[in-house]
């Protein structure tokens, strides 16, 4: 009986991994073709963010090479001029790149680079949060100090100020000015760099698809 009981329970394991093993497969082969829509969303989403990063280092291109250079209120860089030119060019360049999906593995690297230096050169002293919020997860003192002075600024405008008509368009907030939008950013680009743009909606796909014609199986990552 024993022996007939412990067989029986092998059988049960057995069916249940073939079960997962066949839910798996299935799961797979039904999303197996959104890489495409995937890539396009990450692609649609950051490009409007470099485009306005760019044009805004461009059009102020000598105080932003002064804020990359100076070691007293800026980054302290080295070769500012040098840096912010390059700069403009990974972030318009990426931006129409992305766009297209055209060489999106080879403008994710300069990207990446860029998002690090924001990270660890401007934004990781104020902690995670982009805009203070002493009740969402990793507040630190900076921004539990924020919040305290945020809703003491909020009386002083409900009781001296047009308050309703100020917050019409939207609440006050402060900035925290955290590596949260920089992070989301990089981690974004690190999947494009590992995934590539996706099929059928990227330039990358078409032109590694043309280059593979004589093969019988078309990319099935780009």
């Amino acid at each position: 009986m024993a022996h007939i009981c412990a067989h029986q329970r092998q059988d049960d394991q057995m069916d249940a991994s073939k079960l997962l093993i066949h839910t798996t497969n299935s799961l797979n082969s039904a999303f197996a073709r959104t890489d495409a829509i995937a890539g396009l969303a990450l692609r649609l989403y950051l490009a409007p963010v470099f485009l306005m990063a760019g044009t805004s280092k461009l059009s102020h291109f000598a105080d932003t090479a002064l804020w990359f250079g100076n070691e007293d209120w800026g980054l302290g860089l080295p070769f500012p001029t040098l840096l912010t030119a390059l700069a403009i060019a990974a972030e318009l360049g990426g931006a129409i790149l992305l766009t297209l999906g055209l060489a999106t593995r080879a403008i994710a690297i300069p990207l990446i680079v860029t998002m690090l230096v924001a990270i660890f050169a401007v934004h990781i002293d104020y902690g995670w949060q982009a805009i203070a919020d002493s009740s969402a997860p990793f507040a630190n003192v900076r921004v539990d100090e924020a919040t305290t002075k945020l809703a003491r600024a909020t009386r002083i405008l409900q009781e001296h100020g047009r308050y309703e008509w100020l917050t019409s368009s939207g609440k006050f907030v402060v900035l925290n000015n955290g590596i949260e939008f920089a992070a989301t950013y990089l981690v974004m680009l690190l999947a494009l760099l590992a995934y590539g743009p996706g099929r059928y909606l990227s330039l990358d796909y078409w032109i590694k698809r043309r280059l593979m014609a004589g093969h019988t199986t078309p990319p099935t990552n780009v």
